[in-house]
Protein backbone atom coordinates (compact mmCIF):
# COMPACT_ATOMS: atom_id res chain seq x y z
CA UNK A 1 0.00 0.00 0.00
CA UNK A 2 2.86 2.53 0.93
CA UNK A 3 4.73 2.05 -2.42
CA UNK A 4 1.49 2.61 -4.16
CA UNK A 5 1.08 5.70 -2.28
CA UNK A 6 4.60 6.88 -3.05
CA UNK A 7 4.51 6.12 -6.32
CA UNK A 8 1.05 8.04 -7.26
CA UNK A 9 2.35 10.95 -5.27
CA UNK A 10 5.54 11.14 -7.57
CA UNK A 11 3.71 10.41 -10.56
CA UNK A 12 1.19 13.22 -9.81
CA UNK A 13 4.26 15.83 -9.03
CA UNK A 14 6.25 14.90 -12.19
CA UNK A 15 3.04 15.44 -14.29
CA UNK A 16 1.53 18.37 -12.67
CA UNK A 17 3.75 21.01 -14.30
CA UNK A 18 2.22 20.08 -17.71
CA UNK A 19 -1.32 21.22 -16.53
CA UNK A 20 -0.03 25.09 -16.34
CA UNK A 21 -1.93 27.33 -19.08
CA UNK A 22 -0.64 28.78 -22.03
CA UNK A 23 1.82 31.46 -22.27
CA UNK A 24 1.55 34.65 -24.71
CA UNK A 25 1.79 34.47 -28.20
CA UNK A 26 -0.77 31.62 -28.75
CA UNK A 27 -2.10 32.74 -31.90
CA UNK A 28 -5.14 34.43 -30.42
CA UNK A 29 -6.25 38.38 -31.36
CA UNK A 30 -3.72 41.22 -30.24
CA UNK A 31 -4.81 44.08 -28.89
CA UNK A 32 -3.57 46.65 -31.17
CA UNK A 33 -4.56 50.10 -33.62
CA UNK A 34 -5.12 47.61 -36.52
CA UNK A 35 -6.85 44.11 -35.62
CA UNK A 36 -7.69 41.24 -38.16
CA UNK A 37 -11.37 39.94 -38.17
CA UNK A 38 -12.53 37.87 -35.85
CA UNK A 39 -11.45 34.20 -36.38
CA UNK A 40 -14.53 33.03 -35.07
CA UNK A 41 -16.65 34.48 -37.21
CA UNK A 42 -19.03 32.58 -39.57
CA UNK A 43 -20.66 33.47 -42.07
CA UNK A 44 -24.66 32.83 -42.97
CA UNK A 45 -24.68 31.91 -46.43
CA UNK A 46 -27.47 29.77 -48.10
CA UNK A 47 -26.63 26.56 -47.16
CA UNK A 48 -28.50 27.65 -43.15
CA UNK A 49 -31.50 28.68 -45.04
CA UNK A 50 -31.92 25.74 -46.68
CA UNK A 51 -31.21 23.47 -43.86
CA UNK A 52 -34.18 25.66 -42.53
CA UNK A 53 -36.29 25.64 -44.98
CA UNK A 54 -36.05 21.91 -45.40
CA UNK A 55 -36.96 21.48 -41.42
CA UNK A 56 -40.06 23.55 -41.65
CA UNK A 57 -41.56 21.67 -44.52
CA UNK A 58 -40.37 18.67 -42.96
CA UNK A 59 -42.08 20.22 -40.00
CA UNK A 60 -45.56 20.83 -41.97
CA UNK A 61 -45.55 17.51 -43.28
CA UNK A 62 -45.34 15.68 -40.03
CA UNK A 63 -47.89 17.75 -38.70
CA UNK A 64 -50.13 17.37 -41.59
CA UNK A 65 -49.82 13.44 -41.00
CA UNK A 66 -50.54 13.54 -37.62
CA UNK A 67 -53.90 15.55 -38.44
CA UNK A 68 -54.83 13.10 -40.72
CA UNK A 69 -53.90 10.02 -38.56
Amino acid sequence: MATWLVSSALLLLLTSTASYAQGPGSGGPVPGPVTPPDPTAVPIDGGASLLLAGGAAYALKRLRKHRQG
